[in-house]
């Protein structure tokens, strides 16, 4: 098993930046791919970026590239997920998940977090 716990969401003008934050315990030793999700209200669970295990692979959804970048640090067992030049668009909650493979399919992913509201005001 393992858990995901994400911070460093909050309240931003349109314009600005925050750094998401997901820290993995348990079985972290395991290789998995790290990606981050987001789902706003009345919409369903949407892909914004994936690395891989080894991190040399990066996937972004189009809405957010140029804009987000994830990196992760092996040591600390987390991934981030820094976002500059937010958009009122950007307003949600950010998920991290774990999963095997690199993809943008949320079905691939076994380990979810609990989630950190993002709200971006105009």
């Amino acid at each position: 098993q393992v858990q995901l716990v994400e911070s460093g969401g909050g309240l931003v003008q349109a314009g600005g930046s925050l750094r998401l934050s997901c820290a993995a315990s348990g079985r972290t030793k395991s290789s998995y791919a790290m990606a981050w999700f987001r789902q706003a209200p009345g919409e369903e669970r949407d892909f914004v970026a994936v690395i891989s295990a080894g991190g040399g692979n990066v996937l972004y959804a189009d809405s957010v590239k140029g804009r987000f970048t994830i990196s992760k640090d092996n040591a600390k067992s987390t991934v981030y997920l820094q976002m500059s030049s937010l958009k009122p668009e950007d307003t949600a909650i950010y998920y991290c998940a774990a999963g095997y493979l690199t993809t943008r399919s949320s079905h691939n992913y076994a380990y979810w977090g609990q989630g950190t509201q993002v709200t971006v005001s105009s």
